[in-house]
């Protein structure tokens, strides 16, 4: 099954760069064939509307986020359906629901969506690092992707949370 993992959010900004940073790690294990076949990944600081011709390539996407609310260093997992009623601004920025509406609407289909999410307790500007609780969170967050791309069924193989 073919499987487009998308991490996005600010590298400069603390724990938002959990989506790039944890989708560059699973990018590194597809380099070493540790990760399973059939896996593109694409680190991003934001999602835009090009990112839809790839989205209709795949049967299945995941896509990573950090979240503002929650427990620090908690990682969620839900099933994403598409949301033609999103908001469009048609600007530079696009939520995963609304490029998988956008997707469906000019192709006929939408991939099976996924997004992960972890908890973040650091937002500052201008802060590499990321907090204790979402450093704690990166192993989590690993093995629940590993769970969506590894799994024939994610929607049988996962539980939303």
């Amino acid at each position: 099954m073919h499987t487009l993992v998308i991490g996005y959010g600010s590298p400069i900004r603390g724990d938002d760069a959990l989506g790039p940073l944890l989708a560059d790690l699973v990018a590194g294990a597809v380099a070493e064939g540790t990760w399973p076949a059939g896996t593109q990944v694409q680190s991003r600081h934001i999602l835009t509307a090009e990112l839809v011709e790839d989205l209709q390539r795949a049967e299945r996407v995941v896509f990573i986020d950090a979240a503002a609310d929650g427990t620090p260093g908690e990682v969620c997992t839900r099933r994403l359906e598409p949301d033609p009623s999103a908001p469009s601004t048609m600007a530079h920025f696009h939520g995963p629901r609304e490029l998988l509406a956008w997707c469906e609407g000019l192709y006929g289909s939408a991939p099976q969506a996924w997004l992960v999410t972890v908890s973040g307790a650091a937002w500052d500007y201008g802060h590499f690092d990321l907090s204790p609780a979402a450093r704690a969170a990166l192993h989590p967050a690993l093995a629940a992707l590993r769970t969506l791309c590894t799994s024939s069924d994610a929607a049988g193989g996962i539980a939303a949370s």
